[in-house]
C-alpha cells in the first residue's frame, strides 16, 4: 500500500492539503462534498500536486509541512520550480526536502512510480497519537483538536465517546482544527487505541496505586522524538481523568509540576501542556524576530546624557544641591539601563534640542 500527500486548489483559489491511502477516493469525496471540512463549501476542487509514500508517516509528515509553506512556495512545488522553492524557503527550512527526512526529487521519483532507491527511506520518530478516553463533551473534544493542531498533531483516536461520535458540538469548538476531527478514530476500549503503539503515556496528576516511571510532559516528548515506535499519550474524561484501569495500561506516567492546592485542568488546556512540548523538537513556524540594533557607542550615549544634566541644571531641577550627585548617578542609572542603540540616542537628544527651544519651530 502507497500513501499519498496531495494539494487542491478549491474554487475560491485557495489551496488544500491532505493525505490519503486512496487518492482517487478521496478526491472524489472532496470533490461530492461527503467530507463536511475546508473544502466542503470550496467545491469545486482540483488537483494539482501529489507524491506518494512507503508509509502513513512520511505522508502526514509532507502534509504538515507543506501545511506551513506561504502559497508562493506550494505555487513553486506544484510547478516543481526548484529555484523558486528554494528562494521561497525560510532559512529555518531547506527547500530541497519535503517532510523531515524525504527529498523531494525522491518524491516526485515516487509519485511516477520511479526509484533510484532499493531501501525505504528512514523516516523520523512518529508524532505521537493523542488519546481521549471517554470523553463527555463534544465541545471539548473540539478544543483538544485545535490545540493538537496548532502544534502539528493531527492523529486523533477516542474511546468510547459518552455522547457518540461524530458529535455536532465538536466541529465549531474546533475553530477550524477540521482535520482532526475528520480522521479521528473511534474505539471500545484503552486498549485496542493503543494496540499498534510501543509507548503509551498516561498522563494523571492524582496518585493511582500503580507503579511507573513518572515524568514531565517535557521529558516525555524527549523520549517520543529519540525513541522508534509510535507512542500514544492518553488523557481521561473531564470530571474524573484516568482511573486505575487506564492507568495501567500506560508504560509511562506524565503528570505536570502544578500547585498541589489547585490541581485541575481541562482537557483542552493538558493536550495543549504535552503538544506544545512535543513541537519544541520539529519545525513549526516562528515569531519574526526584529533586529534591535547595534547598542550605541557610550561617547552617543554621555553626549545624551550630559545634554539631559545641563538642561536640568539650567531649569534648576538639582535641589538641594547637595543632592545632587546622588540624582545624577540616579538619572545615569536610567538612561544607560536600555542599551540604547544611535538612532534612538539621537531620536531623543532631538527631542531634548526641541523641549530646550524658547518656541516651537515655525513660530517666529
Amino acid at each position: 500500500m502507497s500513501f499519498h500527500t496531495y494539494i487542491l486548489r478549491c474554487a475560491d483559489g485557495s489551496y488544500y492539503t491532505g493525505h490519503t491511502d486512496d487518492l482517487d477516493r478521496r478526491i472524489a469525496q472532496h470533490q461530492s462534498g461527503e467530507i463536511r471540512g475546508y473544502t466542503h463549501d470550496k467545491r469545486p476542487v482540483e488537483l494539482m500536486w501529489s507524491a506518494a509514500f512507503a508509509t502513513r508517516a512520511e505522508a502526514l509528515s509532507a502534509e504538515i509541512q507543506i501545511k506551513g509553506w506561504s502559497r508562493k512556495k506550494k505555487e513553486a512545488l506544484i510547478a516543481e520550480n526548484w529555484d523558486r522553492l528554494k528562494k521561497a524557503a525560510t532559512p529555518k527550512r531547506h527547500a530541497d526536502t519535503l517532510g523531515t527526512s524525504l527529498p523531494l526529487g525522491t518524491a516526485l521519483r515516487l509519485r511516477s512510480g520511479r526509484t533510484d532507491e532499493e531501501k525505504p527511506v528512514p523516516s523520523d520518530p512518529l508524532p505521537p497519537l493523542i488519546v481521549l478516553v471517554r470523553p463527555q463533551l463534544g465541545e471539548n473534544i473540539g478544543k483538544a483538536a485545535r490545540a493538537m493542531l496548532n502544534f502539528g498533531l493531527t492523529e486523533m483516536r477516542i474511546v468510547a465517546p459518552r455522547d457518540g461520535w461524530p458529535n455536532p458540538d465538536a466541529g465549531p469548538a474546533a475553530a477550524g482544527a477540521d482535520i482532526v476531527l475528520e480522521r479521528a478514530q473511534i474505539f471500545d476500549s484503552l486498549a485496542e487505541a493503543v494496540a499498534d503503539c510501543a509507548h503509551v503515556y498516561a498522563t494523571t496528576v492524582r496518585k493511582r496505586g500503580v507503579t511507573k516511571p513518572v515524568v514531565t510532559p517535557e521529558a516525555a516528548a524527549r523520549e517520543i522524538h529519540s525513541t522508534p515506535g509510535r507512542s500514544a499519550l492518553v488523557f481521561g474524561p473531564e470530571r474524573s481523568g484516568l482511573e486505575t484501569d487506564d492507568v495501567a495500561v500506560a508504560r509511562t506516567i506524565v503528570t505536570v509540576p502544578i500547585n498541589p492546592q489547585f490541581g485541575s485542568l481541562n482537557l483542552a488546556q493538558a493536550v495543549i501542556l504535552c503538544a506544545y512540548e512535543w513541537s519544541k523538537g520539529v519545525s513549526l513556524a516562528s515569531p519574526t524576530v526584529n533586529d534591535l540594533g547595534v547598542p550605541a557607542p557610550q561617547e552617543e550615549l554621555e553626549g545624551m546624557i550630559v545634554q539631559l544634566e545641563n538642561m536640568l541644571d539650567a531649569a534648576g531641577y538639582f535641589f538641594p544641591p547637595d543632592r545632587t550627585p546622588a540624582t545624577k548617578r540616579t538619572l545615569r542609572g536610567v538612561l544607560t539601563k536600555p542599551g540604547w542603540n544611535s538612532l534612538e540616542v539621537r531620536t531623543l537628544r532631538g527631542v531634548l534640542s526641541a523641549l530646550a527651544k524658547d518656541r516651537p519651530r515655525g513660530q517666529a
